[in-house]
């Protein structure tokens, strides 16, 4: 029979990274069903009641203390994990260096740095809207990394930077590139030489890493990737934060395109943003995901897809975009390794939810059908047995207390698992993300996993991944390549390509 345990910290915050990864660190342990670190916020407590590890003791929190809440088989196995956690709590064991807390305060760090013209926001959402407003109010533009900000919220701030010719990117803003300086989850291209010429506007996130990556492959640059969220370019928000960056970016001489990364607009919105980027003097190439070339206005290019986009704005083309010869092969291997059965479905684990949008996109437009957790463009209802399905990990009922996958790999370790395991399954597909921010080691997880299951069985369907990454990042790109071809995945030099080449081995298996 399960335990419910809950035990709080009075007055104690620790930095929800750290949380979340000593919260899946305790999950692992032997006899853990759930284990949950969260500080007593409305919306946490909310999130705990839902993940079934709430109590009536953690009831009572307040947002200034921590709650340590655990499902367990067993008061044993629950009194262990509740050791475990305050023995790595204590003493402030998961806090940062002293040398790194220098200021506790909006104040306190624009006293430090006055010369500071960005404050980044990265508290629970229910603070985040009031510490972006004395930001703008001290003439900061604001990076809001926090999600769970109301719209209402978003819309006044944004409506207040407007007035004061400042920008907002967010909220839930986690990637973006100013002067080619990357903040929060981003890759580092101080190993590209070329002249910095193309700015991007995107919601944020894995689609801004991956044009970024993909344009310094083709030997371009990026001087700046403005996320603005993914509500902005809704009707109700109307794309302040979109019209702002556009303003400031036609008045930068040193940038000659704009590329807009983003899910469909509002009618409303859609109309006022293309009119604006039409007449923004520059070469302007949109990437709207689930859009066709009629539905982009004259004056404007249009991409189907985040490799595209970089084609069109470097001028050069990725090689190997054309699969026949090797589909083919892995399609003969999976026929020979999986000869019983019916054997054809295609499994996508995504880190990145841009990346599962452009994934499923990519498979309707070869003749598939999708079924996601996060739909894109014609996906059907999740229990079509038919569909290939497409999963975002990333999404909030994977990381209910745990570290994005991004951050913890181990995340998709058990859906990769039921993945090679599933007779059904003939390729599996998987974005690896590096960069800042990103665990130091991400393959290592899908290197291990695939390696005992070679071990144990003879049959596997083939598994393909693009690496969204550059050498000058901390895990270093060729480090990581080599260690998953080593381990039987074939790597594509794109996610879009990764997915054309899964339709490519289906429709040959059919």
């Amino acid at each position: 029979m399960s335990t419910i345990v809950n035990e709080i910290r009075k007055g104690f915050y620790l930095d929800s990274v750290a949380l979340m990864r000593l919260s899946a660190e305790i999950a692992a342990m032997g006899g853990i069903e759930e284990a949950v670190l969260m500080i007593g916020t409305p919306s946490n407590l909310k999130i705990m009641q839902d993940a079934g590890v709430l109590n009536e003791t953690g009831e009572s929190a307040s947002p200034n203390d921590l709650i340590i809440a655990l499902r367990a088989d067993g008061n044993g196995n629950a009194n262990r994990a509740l050791a475990h956690a305050n023995k790595s709590l204590e003493g402030g064991a998961l806090t940062s260096k002293q040398s790194e807390a220098k200021a506790r305060t909006l104040q306190g760090g624009i006293k430090l740095h006055p010369q500071a013209n960005l404050a980044l926001i990265s508290t629970p959402g229910s603070y985040a809207a009031r510490e972006a407003r004395n930001a703008l109010d001290a003439n900061l533009n604001v990076m809001i990394f926090s999600d769970n900000v109301s719209l209402e919220d978003e819309s006044k701030l944004k409506q207040l930077a407007s007035k004061k010719n400042l920008l907002v990117m967010g909220p839930d803003c986690g990637t973006a590139y100013l002067n080619g300086t990357p903040l929060a989850f981003a890759n580092s291209l101080s190993h590209l030489n070329a002249p910095a010429t193309t700015a991007a506007i995107a919601a944020s996130g894995t689609g801004l890493q991956e044009f970024a990556v993909l344009l310094g492959k083709l030997g371009g640059n990026l001087k700046h990737g403005i996320g603005v969220g993914g509500r902005d370019l809704s009707d109700e928000v109307g794309a302040s934060s979109t019209l702002q960056a556009i303003e400031l970016l036609q008045q930068d001489d040193s940038v000659e395109q704009i590329v807009l990364i983003s899910k469909p607009p509002g009618n409303t919105t859609a109309k006022t943003v293309f009119d604006k980027l039409a007449n923004c003097g520059k070469k302007v190439i949109a990437c709207v995901f689930g859009y066709q070339q009629a539905d982009i206005p004259n004056g404007i290019q249009f991409a189907a897809n985040l490799r595209e986009a970089a084609e069109l704005a470097s001028g050069a083309t990725l090689e190997n975009s054309n699969h026949d010869d090797l589909a083919s092969e892995l399609a003969d291997r999976v026929s020979d390794q999986r000869a019983s059965g019916k054997c054809n479905k295609i499994t996508g684990l995504y880190s990145g939810g841009t990346l599962c949008t452009e994934t499923q996109l990519t498979l309707q437009r070869a003749g598939l059908q999708t079924v996601s957790n996060a739909p894109a463009g014609n996906s059907l209802a999740p229990d079509n047995n038919d569909a290939h399905v497409i999963l975002d990990l990333g999404a909030d009922e994977y990381t209910i207390g745990r570290p994005h996958p991004m951050m913890e790999p181990l995340v998709r370790v058990d859906a990769l698992k039921e993945a090679l395991n599933d007779a059904s399954v003939a390729v599996i597909l998987l974005d690896v993300v590096l960069g800042y921010g990103a665990h130091e080691n991400p393959s290592e997880a899908i290197v291990q996993t695939l390696t005992q299951h070679s071990a144990e069985n003879n049959q596997a369907p083939v598994v393909i991944a693009s690496v969204c990454g550059t050498e000058s990042d901390p895990q270093g790109l060729h480090a990581q390549t080599q260690a998953l071809i080593k381990a039987g995945v074939t790597i594509c030099n794109s996610n879009c390509s990764a997915a054309e080449l899964a339709a490519a081995i289906v429709s040959r298996l059919n």
